[in-house]
C-alpha cells in the first residue's frame, strides 16, 4: 500500500489491524487519518531535512565539550 502509493485499502488495513497485535498501532493512524493517507499518496518527503538536521545535531552534539558558538558555526559551514 506505502510503496504503490494507493490509500484506498488502509481502512480494510485498520479494521483487521484492529483485530490484532497490531491493535495499538492501528489506533494511534487512525487518530491522524488524514495525515497518513497524504503520506502514502503524496510524491513529496521530509526525508532530505531530516537528513540536514540529524547531520547538524550529530555535529553539536560532538562539539559540546570542547566548542563555543564560533567554532561549531566554522564546523557546521565547513560540513555543508
Amino acid at each position: 500500500m506505502i510503496r504503490g502509493g494507493d490509500a484506498s485499502g488502509l481502512e480494510a488495513w485498520l479494521a483487521a489491524a484492529r483485530a490484532s497485535p497490531l491493535a495499538t498501532i492501528a489506533w494511534g493512524i487512525a487518530r491522524d487519518l488524514a495525515a497518513v493517507r497524504a503520506a502514502i499518496t503524496e510524491v513529496w518527503s521530509t526525508s532530505p531535512v531530516e537528513g540536514h538536521t540529524n547531520r547538524l545535531k550529530t555535529i553539536k552534539r560532538q562539539m559540546y565539550v570542547c566548542a563555543h558558538y564560533d567554532l561549531l558555526r566554522k564546523r557546521v559551514l565547513a560540513a555543508a
